[in-house]
């Protein structure tokens, strides 16, 4: 008996998904809570598992569908994987052998009996057989299997290319070779529901907003000091490296204080002010870039933020943030220095008003006390909305959080 695999509940207000990748092809062996098929949503992406133990059945939906909650995705047959493998060898039967009549000299017979469906019948190939037959090119029914009742083996299907290169080998240079010798090839690929999500987010903050940028630079001399002198203790009582990130997402919570307006947002014809600062960080995963969200950031210590990021990034990179954790935000730190750049526009993360952009450290001189000396300095940038933000509080927010960094006890005595 199969049982329906179907789209589960992905979040609040989603309803729809693209189909990524099947983790598991149909006569593969699956456990209870097998991941058997990815989903990418809007934000992430999910893994959809196994609701019972058995055999991959027959998948209702192709890669790059999209899905809606409750849709069918697949079945899962009863078994143990073991006589499974024949439901599934009629379709690349058809494929590889259209024309090819009934045949039963090699024990194989691949292709003379569609409708079978037992582990004895002749069209029981396994997986890996079939891809290996797609793959060579291979014409099953002229192959004599050396396997358990005289089916056919992987090695079988490959020493039969070898000994054939020709028909194998011919037809797929030519296609293939035209791109390469001209130097102009192009590849077509479809956007992910996750790019296309940030490509219309950002094309509606900039159609929305009235977006400005100001910009103003940091001296790190302080910042970096303090990391080289306490990083091995603070490694070692929080089990978490010292970075930069903990200690400009504390400035920003001190500075947001002093200037609501940039922690605010826009309601229609409303200002909505918020007495906490939950801070989004723009983090890569492999679909893109995701910006999970600091919860309560204001309150907590430099070490816990560092817990927190670090934590975001690792399971950015396996695709395991909750949708959950990238709702909200009241303010968004991006660092493109990790990646090497100089300087930068970040757009806002609506319905947020304001973004800030962090970017290399990069030693320049500068004038201190009449004299040019060599810095390691940071260009900041901060963009927001104009309809709400003026420029008197944009510059003061800037200048407050290059006090905090450039004097870092600021930050321990809340200054």
């Amino acid at each position: 008996m199969a049982t329906e695999v179907t789209v589960p509940v992905l979040g609040e207000s989603i309803t729809e998904a693209t189909l990524g990748e099947w983790l598991k092809q149909p006569g593969e062996p699956v456990a209870v809570d097998e991941p058997i098929a990815s989903l990418e949503t809007d934000k992430v992406s999910v893994e959809v598992p196994s609701p019972v133990a058995g055999v991959m059945g027959q998948h209702a939906v192709a890669v790059g569908d999209t899905v809606q909650v409750g849709a069918m995705l697949a079945t899962i047959d009863a078994g143990d994987g073991s006589a499974a493998a024949p439901a599934k060898a009629p379709e690349p039967a058809a494929t590889a052998t259209p024309a090819a009549p009934a045949k039963d000299e090699s024990g194989a017979g691949y292709g003379d009996q569609p409708g079978a469906g037992t582990s004895d019948s002749p069209a029981a190939l396994s997986p890996s057989v079939r891809r290996a037959v797609l793959e060579h090119g291979v014409d099953p029914a002229t192959v004599k299997g050396t396997g358990r009742d005289g089916r056919i083996t992987k090695e079988d299907v490959t020493a039969a290319a070898s000994s054939k290169p020709a028909p194998a080998v011919a037809p797929a240079p030519a296609p293939a070779a035209a791109p390469a010798a001209s130097g102009r090839g192009e590849e077509r690929v479809r956007m992910t529901r996750l790019r296309q999500t940030i490509a219309k987010r950002l094309k509606e903050a900039q159609n929305t907003a009235a977006m400005l940028t100001t910009f103003n630079d940091v001296d790190m001399t302080a910042v970096i000091a303090a990391r080289a002198k306490y990083k091995d203790l603070f490694e070692k009582k929080h089990g978490v490296r010292l970075g930069f990130m903990g200690f400009f997402v504390k400035a920003a919570t001190m500075a947001l204080r002093d200037i609501p307006s940039v922690n605010a947002s826009i309601d229609g014809d409303d200002i909505v002010y918020h007495d906490y600062a939950d801070i989004s960080v723009a983090v890569s995963s492999p679909g893109g870039l995701v910006v999970p969200v600091i919860r309560d950031a204001d309150q907590m210590s430099v070490a816990t933020i560092e817990k927190t990021i670090g934590d975001f990034g690792k399971r950015a990179k396996e695709g395991a943030l909750k949708m959950d954790e990238m709702k909200g935000g009241t303010f968004t730190i991006s660092n493109g220095g990790v990646f090497g750049s100089l300087m930068s526009t970040p757009i806002i993360n609506p319905p947020q008003s304001a973004v800030l952009g962090l970017h290399r450290i990069e030693e320049r001189p500068v004038v201190v006390n009449g004299e040019i000396v060599i810095r390691p300095m940071m260009y900041l940038a901060l963009s927001y909305d104009h309809r709400l933000i003026d420029g008197r509080e944009a510059v003061t927010f800037l200048v407050a959080l290059k006090n905090a960094i450039e004097d870092p006890t600021r930050i321990l005595i809340d200054l």
